[in-house]
């Protein structure tokens, strides 16, 4: 009885006084319980910013690994290793650790596997996500500056790509190299300089893979990490968006805790991706570097694509029609200029652009935290669907020679093709996505007027047949009803003005908001409906339910 005394009297350990006085002192105790109990909402597309989390975390870890192997160094030596068919050809030092870590280091094939298809699936998953964002809305107020940190994070991914990608100098690698080169040369004036400061010399020279080496493995993995935990703090602060349903409204998320239930599926989401990962590694071949051979300045390779990603820069090189003018001593190549330097730039800049535009158009407005359904956006649903579609003609054509050799159709019928798609098929699809949004308002309200069809069949009084209906649930009407509604701006254009301010302004915003299928509303379910869409402060929360 006395131990059992001391033992519930006795003094509090070392480790226990210190985290007392620390808790006394900052709140980390109350801070702590707050965020492990964040609430997460349940949908799976919320999942595609956890995939590129993880599949950085995948490329840290195998980075990790295949830097105790790499040798950064363009020494050029014979080669001696493992791999017969390349005995006896002069190979830098950095392909010859290449070919070292596929065949003599235990598991380093599939590490290098594993580290290429986390960096493909990595980029995909940024670019899916801002995808989500942007056709959802959820970079509206007051999410403006993390979309930003979004728009810089899949940069910095493309660029952290490409450097890797040319790490093992390789004859693939080395002509992505060349073709970036001559996109430098391109810009005037001082095209020639900044060639000369990114090579340290005339091409190829033996600076490039050492500096590449230190961007890929220290400076952008650096600022993405850093970036990664602002945009994360971003969204604990700014609290997640979540899908119009019952109960959630523009002032509360409901959701999981982050503790345990939203951290256990997010754990399994992440070994599932490990071993899908693990799969595509072991079963699909990637980068393989002894096929193309080390590089070399007077050798083009075959069939040579760079990744996905970076696909759509060489389609639009492919495509542009040759062009040069000589301006004061200078000549511009807009072949290279345009798709090499312009078009990328142009590229990041509507989308830096595309938050404060939509803002600008749609005038002072309260904080958004529900989701837009596509649908009830159709304009904006159909320029995104527009450039997806413009994407995908640059994608293809940076395969044509791939296309026109497997498919038997002469490469210029490919490229005249190509160059017609790529102002047509935005135009089409825009007009196609747009109608489909408004076909699909309609038969929302439809749904709302006549209600969703049940499996029974009615006879009527005149001797034919009728679908029996049934009215929409609860659920279902909210998901319809409650959705953002912009009107198109008319201030600044009263007829009493000598001045008509803003009319570009106006004249854009009628185009944006202007079309719209109106759904039939009562006055109960008005008033419902700005209840759930009332920002932070400007409703009581007595009215949600």
């Amino acid at each position: 009885m006395a131990q059992s005394y001391e033992r519930l009297w006795s003094p509090p350990s070392r480790g226990e006084r210190v985290a007392s006085a620390l808790d006394k002192r900052l709140p980390l105790g109350m801070a702590g319980k707050q965020f492990l109990r964040k609430a997460f909402p349940d949908h799976w597309s919320f999942l595609l910013g956890e995939i590129a989390l993880y599949s950085l975390l995948v490329l840290v870890a195998t980075g990790v690994f295949l830097s105790f192997f790499f040798h950064p160094d363009m020494t050029e030596l014979p080669y001696t290793g493992s791999y017969a068919p390349l005995h006896g050809t002069t190979t830098s030092r950095a392909y010859a650790s290449v070919l070292h870590i596929s065949f003599d280091v235990r598991g380093g094939l599939l590490l290098r596997q594993v580290h290429h298809w986390a960096a493909l699936v990595f980029v995909a998953a940024i670019g899916v996500h801002l995808l989500r964002i942007f056709f959802t809305g959820a970079f509206r107020r007051p999410r403006e500056a993390n979309w930003t940190i979004g728009v810089t994070l899949f940069g910095l991914a493309l660029l952290e790509g490409f450097c890797g990608y040319s790490l093992p100098d390789d004859l693939l690698s080395g002509t992505g190299l060349r073709t970036a080169q001559g996109i430098m040369l391109s810009i005037p004036v001082v095209g020639t300089y900044v060639q000369f400061l990114v090579f340290g010399g005339q091409f190829p020279g033996h600076e490039i893979i050492p500096r590449l080496y230190v961007f890929h493995i220290l400076l952008l993995p650096g600022v993405l990490l850093a970036l990664v935990g602002v945009h994360l703090a971003f969204v604990v602060y700014h609290k997640h968006t979540q899908w119009a349903k019952p109960g959630r409204t523009n002032r509360n998320v409901v959701g999981k805790p982050l503790v345990p239930q939203y951290s256990a599926k997010s754990v399994g989401l992440l070994f599932t991706l490990m071993g899908v990962l693990a799969l595509m590694s072991a079963l699909m071949q990637i980068n393989p570097v002894w096929d193309f051979g080390p590089y070399r300045a007077d050798h083009v390779s075959l069939d040579a694509q760079p990744d996905w990603y970076v696909g759509f820069l060489e389609g639009a090189l492919r495509l542009m029609p040759a062009a040069e003018t000589d301006l004061a001593g200078h000549t511009v190549a807009w072949d290279v200029f345009l798709p090499g330097v312009v078009l990328p730039t142009a590229l990041f800049v509507v989308l830096y652009a595309y938050p404060f535009f939509e803002r600008w158009i749609t005038g002072p407005a309260p904080e958004r935290h529900l989701c837009d359904r596509p649908r009830n956006q159709p304009t904006r649903t159909a320029l995104g669907v527009a450039a997806v579609s413009v994407y995908a003609v640059l994608l293809m054509a940076g395969g044509q020679d791939v296309l026109s050799y497997v498919f038997h159709v002469p490469f210029e019928v490919l490229t005249y093709t190509f160059r017609t798609l790529l102002f047509v098929l935005p135009f089409v699809a825009y007009h196609l996505a747009k109608r489909a949004c408004l076909g699909l308002q309609a038969a929302d309200r439809r749904l709302l007027t006549q209600g969703r069809a049940t499996a029974e069949v009615r006879r009527v009084p005149g001797g034919g047949y009728d679908e029996g209906r049934a009215p929409v649930s609860a659920e279902q009407a909210y998901r319809i009803l409650v959705r953002d509604e912009p009107r198109p701006r008319a201030h600044g254009t009263e007829v009493w003005r000598w001045l008509r301010r803003h009319r570009v302004r106006n004249a854009l915003s009628r185009w944006y908001f202007g079309t719209r299928v109106e759904l039939p509303v009562t006055e109960w379910q008005r008033r419902r409906i700005e209840i759930a869409r009332a920002a932070p402060g400007q409703a009581e929360d007595g009215g949600e339910s």
